[in-house]
């Protein structure tokens, strides 16, 4: 662990695996943070793997809201700037994959391919993401948490044995935090601009999604020339928490596939 200090804000960021291995940037999802990752990161030795606490999350500075997604981008930008990394495949989930769509877009020399995952180029619409901001802001995380449990994993949410650990994840988020970046999410539409990209893609999609069902993230898959989508069976919008062996292992293939292993 270490934190990186810029003029507005301290990120929390964790580097690990080989130096001069190839390259990985991993993003959470919103109301998760950098921990997200350990199982990804257990059964990927062999690259050089970034992760961070977006702002707002884990021990990341909270500013005060609402977030834009460009400023998102942008602590992305320069916290791979600060570590040195480049031409690396990012794999983002949800609010992340919003993030790696904007920042390949943006910054191509940084990202060699993309995993988009439980993701899409639009997540949701503004009214919807103003009622649970509202939620938020009246009753804090504990107002949003099983609804947004029964989102992330479906109708069997409560028998999950790593619930506990996921309702405290999701709980331990400040709420500013998490209201900044639902603000971001809102009023985010990639349509276009992802549409513009040709670079390596893979989509990959939690058959028991309710947060970015799999249509939805096929349909951002289909906005990519030359993209692949792979959709993990018995997972939800965490499947790096459900099915760890499985989410890694169609990772590491299409790391494999290009050329970056």
């Amino acid at each position: 662990m270490a934190t990186l200090f810029f003029p507005d804000l301290r990120v929390n960021v964790e580097v690990s695996g080989p130096e001069g291995a190839p390259p990985v940037v991993l993003l959470h999802a919103l109301g998760t943070h950098l921990r997200l990752w350990d199982p990804v990161v257990a059964r990927l030795p062999g690259h050089r793997i970034l992760r961070l606490d977006m702002r707002g999350h884990g021990r990341s500075d909270v500013p005060p809201g609402p977030y834009a997604m460009g400023a998102l981008i942008h602590d992305v930008e320069r916290v791979m700037a600060q570590v040195g990394m480049r031409e690396a495949v990012v794999v983002g989930l949800s609010i992340g994959g919003l993030i790696a769509q904007g920042l390949a877009v943006k910054r191509l020399d940084l990202v060699r391919g993309m995993v988009l995952s439980n993701t899409a180029a639009r997540i949701g619409i503004a009214a919807q993401w103003q009622a649970r901001i509202e939620a938020v802001r009246a009753g804090g995380m504990a107002a949003i948490a099983e609804a947004t449990l029964e989102r992330w994993f479906g109708r069997g949410w409560r028998d999950l044995p790593e619930l506990p650990q996921m309702r405290a994840m999701l709980l331990s988020t400040a709420p500013e935090g998490w209201m900044g970046a639902a603000a971001a999410i809102a009023g985010t539409d990639f349509y276009t601009p992802t549409a513009g990209l040709t670079l390596p893609t893979l989509a990959l999609a939690g058959l028991r999604d309710g947060s970015t069902p799999p249509d939805l993230v096929k349909e951002t898959a289909d906005l990519i020339l030359g993209s692949r989508f792979q959709l993990i069976r018995g997972a939800g919008h965490l499947p790096m928490v459900e099915q760890p062996d499985a989410y890694t292992q169609a990772i590491r293939e299409f790391l494999e596939s290009i050329g970056h292993a």
